[in-house]
């Protein structure tokens, strides 16, 4: 396995972009650390949006690859996202189920309280951690796993995170990233079936100086 902080800005797997993704670097990174000749396996297990930084996990085998992706698929694996918004909560923690319909063409998914026959069941739960100077610190635990599923239901209750103007935000953040982190990854290893956990520190940027004292 290879485990990595990705930045906001990088693709994790490729698009019609064709811009470098992680993958491809870490395919650069093993060929050169190892002294791999040929063609370097990489398998991507998951996937983070691109504003988005964290924690990524990717495969070197493909046989740890099909393990990694069974996890994923049976919800064996416990993900911590870290968000500043800029509005506190109503309820300093809670649960939050909508359903979930994504329109391809545009890019955005929509977010309906009410069960939905073109949406998918998401649920997440937040709390408040640390607040300063009208930004808000929360930590989120996504039980399901969907496209846009954080950025949407954090903005279905007026918690838009900074930065993410195509779910509210009133502007851009400097680096056009959004305020949104995979803090930590908890998963069961695919061969010596022991539990591991990884943990990432947020970009040392402007938005997050101030909660970077909580790490």
């Amino acid at each position: 396995m290879l485990v990595v902080n990705k930045p906001a800005g990088l693709l994790v797997h490729g698009d019609e972009t064709g811009d470098i993704t992680l993958a491809d670097l870490a395919k650069e990174y093993i060929k050169h650390k190892y002294n791999k000749p040929g063609n370097v396996f990489i398998g991507v297990v998951h996937r983070l949006d691109r504003p988005v930084s964290g924690v990524v996990l990717l495969a070197k085998t493909s046989k740890a690859l099909a393990r990694l992706n069974e996890l994923f698929r049976s919800k064996k694996t416990q993900k911590t996202y870290w968000a500043v918004v800029h509005q506190k909560p109503q309820n300093e923690q809670g649960t939050l189920v909508h359903w979930l319909v994504k329109d391809s063409s545009k890019n955005v998914t929509k977010a309906y309280t009410k069960e939905n026959k073109s949406g998918l069941r998401s649920e997440l739960h937040y709390k408040l951690l640390s607040a300063d100077n009208g930004k808000y610190l929360l930590e989120v635990n996504p039980i399901t796993g969907r496209p846009h599923q954080i950025r949407v239901q954090l903005a279905s209750m007026k918690c838009t995170i900074l930065g993410d103007l195509k779910y509210g935000a009133a502007q851009p953040l400097p680096d056009k990233s959004i305020a949104l982190h995979a803090r930590q990854l908890q998963f069961e290893h695919p061969t010596l079936k022991t539990q591991i956990t990884a943990s990432a520190p947020p970009p040392a940027t402007p938005v997050w100086q101030p909660f970077r004292n909580m790490l």
